[in-house]
């Protein structure tokens, strides 16, 4: 096969493969294609013949532009002989990187899925960002208890702590000395005034008695002797038998046992009265304490140990105390012929244990406190109430007319105010500031609402402005279940069963 000549005189052969090669070969530019997958490089081959092609001369234009081509197909040779591209020598002067450009191996087949991946990923987030929202369902009404507020009218009562006060309490004591002969009452007994009680021995007191009374009588004679010499001498003296001084004398006589005998007429009642001591009698009505002394025992005249107790129980009173800023509400109702009502109840409030009426306020108010005392009068005619017990007293001072009342559950509290919810039109609550001016058993009396307005009872936990709310059914009489079947009546029995 002939081959024209080849105007590069440093052209040599190529490697026993058979392709030529240049001594400086052109090193050929990918521009971005990639070697055939699998295939290396082998240092070697392909070089050029030792000291050929150095310090060749620069080819001209067309001589060059031939070499280009002839490097074209020599790499297009050993491209498909090889498969991969050598490296090759370049003339000295050209300062070109010697080393080849690669590619990794599976370039678009790596990436081109991650970036078809991170294509979707983008357009759901541009899908998810611009969806319209789905508008949230709407919530489900707060069951809740409802109420209307009403117009009517609720007692102004204070209430306050009291004591159960007796009207009277005796302490029994003996006012003379001896010993115990008899106790007449049983501890606990409802007692009536002169009753008697205890007896102490009495003889020694019957004795001064009898010498008070014997005294008396000697002394009464005595006078009686000399106002019959005074009658005398009253007589002899007007016949001028005897003189003056002996009359006077006389006079004086008769005055000094009338004072003897009011001497001894008065250590004859004192003798009786310490015979009267010797039996103890009770003096009210009353309920006796427990027993302090026995029989056999002495007593000493105003000894400090009682031997009885009494104590009045009807009627009884309460002493309680209301501050000193409810005076102004108190005196005004303090009118004759209309005493103000006062409840007694237990500690608890649950149960009213007497009614009575305000009888007094003290005369001053207590400084420490701040309070004022007053007393209450009960009948107490089931003795209800016990002495020196502790009650809860209600005082009502007034009553107050045409206020709006609701229950006092639906008002609520919190740091500043007291509020309740009103139930809207719309049956939505709003959350309504109230002022509670008089609270009276399970009914306040605000202000801030109107009557007619609902306002909520129970329910109060998921509360706030704006809910939904729906009337809760009361539960049915009798507790029977919601829906179920009305009891049949029972069958009529025949005339004559």
């Amino acid at each position: 096969m002939s081959h024209d000549p080849d105007p590069n005189p440093n052209k040599t052969k190529a490697s026993p493969g058979g392709q030529d090669a240049q001594p400086h070969q052109i090193k050929e530019r990918t521009h971005g294609r990639e070697p055939a997958h699998g295939h290396e490089s082998h240092p070697g081959e392909h070089a050029a013949p030792k000291g050929e092609g150095h310090h060749s001369p620069e080819p001209k234009h067309g001589e060059h532009a031939k070499a280009g081509e002839d490097a074209k197909h020599e790499h297009q040779g050993a491209k498909a002989s090889h498969g991969h591209v050598q490296p090759t020598k370049r003339p000295p002067g050209d300062h070109r990187s010697d080393k080849p450009v690669h590619r990794p191996h599976g370039f678009w087949t790596f990436w081109f899925p991650i970036g078809v991946v991170v294509l979707l990923i983008l357009v759901l987030v541009y899908i998810g960002l611009h969806r319209p929202a789905k508008k949230p369902p709407a919530p489900a009404a707060i069951p809740v208890a409802e109420t209307t507020v009403r117009t009517g009218s609720i007692n102004v009562i204070l209430d306050a702590l009291g004591i159960v006060t007796p009207v009277y309490t005796v302490t029994v004591e003996s006012r003379v000395t001896g010993q115990i002969t008899e106790v007449d009452y049983q501890e606990g007994q409802l007692v009536k005034k002169g009753d008697k009680l205890i007896v102490i021995d009495p003889r020694p007191y019957a004795a001064a008695v009898g010498q008070a009374a014997g005294q008396l009588a000697l002394g009464q004679a005595m006078l009686d002797n000399a106002r019959i010499d005074l009658q005398r001498y009253e007589d002899a003296f007007k016949t001028h038998a005897i003189p003056q001084q002996q009359l006077a004398t006389q006079q004086a006589t008769v005055k000094g046992d009338e004072g003897t005998v009011v001497l001894d007429k008065a250590n004859l009642d004192a003798a009786q009265i310490n015979l009267d001591y010797c039996t103890i009698v009770s003096p009210i009505d009353g309920r006796i304490g427990l027993r302090a002394l026995d029989p056999g025992n002495i007593v000493t005249a105003n000894a400090t140990t009682a031997l009885a107790t009494i104590t009045q129980l009807q009627p009884i009173t309460v002493i309680f105390t209301v501050p000193e800023d409810n005076l102004g509400e108190i005196v005004p109702e303090l009118k004759p012929g209309a005493p103000l009502r006062v409840d007694a109840l237990d500690r608890a409030l649950l149960k009213t244990l007497a009614q009575g009426t305000l009888e007094t306020l003290d005369n001053q108010v207590n400084t420490a406190t701040g309070t004022i005392r007053a007393r209450a009068t009960f009948a107490n005619s089931k003795n209800e109430l016990f002495p020196s017990e502790f009650v809860n007293a209600k005082l009502y001072v007034k009553t107050l007319t045409s206020v709006d009342l609701v229950p006092t559950e639906a008002v609520q509290h919190n740091e500043t105010a007291a509020f309740v919810y009103v139930v809207q039109a719309d049956n939505k609550v709003k959350t309504t500031p109230v002022t509670v001016t008089v609270t009276e058993g399970d009914n306040a009396a605000i202000t801030g609402v109107n009557a007619g307005d609902k306002v909520v009872t129970d329910g109060f936990e998921k509360l706030q402005d704006g809910t939904l709310v729906a009337e809760r059914q009361p539960p049915p009489k009798g507790g029977a279940k919601p829906g179920a079947a009305p009891a049949k009546p029972a069958p009529a029995k025949p005339d004559g069963a």
